[in-house]
């Protein structure tokens, strides 16, 4: 109880004193007024809190301290340099590769990035601080089922023991330990401990394969398959990717090894594609005209149209196909010896825990699709509000509409590769 509390019950409470009693002396207080009196209490209250605040901070800083968090100290161990083949779902990220800027969404190595400092494989955020390399660079939205880094990560056997097989079982399991931190989108599927002298995750891979998945309904197929086979060799592809003035490429000849429309199932079809390599948004644009031809809006000799850069030297303005259902299916590296997870290790429950979620999702996903289907079938034709308009299918379930269609070679053109080039350097010698 407050002594400001304590003094207005007294100061209220009735007089019952007896005329046998002996009053106090008169103390310094007894003229004072009530105001007067008050004011002193509270004096005497404020005081009081200080002394007890001071009180406290006194018995605070006799308190034990909190440990301070120790330094992971990487010095103590060693290195190994290892390849991780891994999955991932592209839609909720903003591409594979790691940003200097701030991006929309997260990208694919900054999580995994994320996962490796988290569980100190790595010591720094700086990918070329542990020799870090990868097989194909992604955008964003695309997907992929084999992709491959290369990195120096830490280990717990010395030079010598990392040579033997036999000490592989005490080496630690980066498999489990990493997909245990990353989320269930992003998934380690193998590792290789000892890859071949001089590998390099980019450098060493022999050929990519790419799979663009799309709707077959109302596309000529057979016309789409004809103008996917002239896309099979080597060619200059500068009419079939995004220019990049930043990279100041010259050299636009790319190796297709194999190029081919696969059914899948139902009216689900692909564009199967494999080559040594290839240049930005290249697979996008093939498919953009692949769907044109399939659409009966251009012949399939359009591709070898725009394959010959003397009948076309620069590219025709015309939309690129959506990233989403683009997957890089596979890269192709020389014999390599993967350690998966398997069954019968404790280990890997989480991972057969992680398929399991990701078979969840693809039966939810299953039954929304043909509840969408179910929908659909009742709707009037999408093109009903478009008679005399061109809906341009660019695989993403919606396209573009257009007034009217112009053919890809009276289109207008962009800049040529040489123009981009140049207009980057002088931009870059401003500054």
């Amino acid at each position: 109880m407050g002594i400001l509390h304590r003094f207005f019950r007294l100061i209220n409470r009735p007089c019952l004193i007896s005329t046998e009693m002996t009053l106090p002396t008169a103390s310094k207080y007894s003229d004072w007024t009530k105001e007067q009196l008050i004011e002193k209490v509270v004096t005497l209250e404020d005081h009081k809190e200080v002394s007890n605040s001071r009180k406290h901070e006194g018995s605070s800083s006799e308190m034990p301290k909190a440990k301070r968090k120790r330094e992971f100290d990487f010095s103590k161990y060693n290195t190994r340099f290892i390849a991780l083949k891994f999955s991932y779902l592209g839609w909720n990220y903003n591409g594979l590769a790691i940003q200097k800027d701030m991006t929309p969404l997260p990208t694919v190595e900054g999580v995994i990035v994320d996962a490796l400092m988290k569980c100190r494989l790595v010591a720094s955020a700086n990918v070329q601080d542990f020799r870090f390399s990868r097989c194909g660079r992604t955008d964003k939205g695309v997907s992929a089922m084999n992709q491959v880094i290369s990195l120096e990560v830490r280990s717990n056997l010395n030079d010598e023991e990392q040579k033997d097989i036999t000490n592989d079982s005490r080496e630690l399991q980066y498999v489990q330990i990493l997909n245990h931190l990353l989320p269930e989108d992003i998934k380690i599927s193998a590792v290789c401990l000892r890859p071949p002298e001089g590998f390099d995750a980019r450098y060493s891979c022999e050929h990519r394969h790419y799979k663009y998945l799309f709707n077959g309904k109302d596309l000529v197929l057979g016309r789409m398959q004809k103008a996917a086979a002239f896309y099979k060799g080597e060619h200059d592809f500068r009419n079939f990717c995004k220019l990049d003035g930043s990279k100041q490429i010259t050299n636009y000849t790319r190796n297709i090894l194999s190029s081919e429309i696969q059914h899948i199932s139902g009216d689900i079809y692909c564009f199967d594609l494999v080559g040594s390599a290839f240049l930005w948004h290249q697979v996008r644009c093939m498919m953009a005209i692949l769907f044109l031809v399939g659409q009966g809006l251009e012949e399939p000799f359009v591709v070898t149209d725009l394959l010959d850069v003397s009948k076309t030297p620069q590219k025709p303005l015309y939309e690129m196909a959506s990233d989403l259902p683009l997957i890089l299916y596979d890269c192709k590296f020389p014999e390599m010896e993967w350690i998966k997870p398997t069954s019968g290790d404790y280990k890997a429950v989480k991972y057969s825990k992680i398929v399991e979620s990701l078979d969840l999702q693809y039966q939810f996903k299953a039954t929304t699709a043909n509840m969408f289907a179910e929908f659909l079938r009742l709707q009037p034709d999408p093109n009903a509000d478009f008679p005399n308009k061109t809906r341009i299918n660019i695989g993403d379930g919606v396209g573009k509409v257009f007034s009217k269609y112009e053919k890809i070679i009276n289109r207008q053109v962009m800049d040529s590769a040489d123009a981009v080039n140049e207009k980057y350097r002088n931009r870059k010698n401003a500054k």
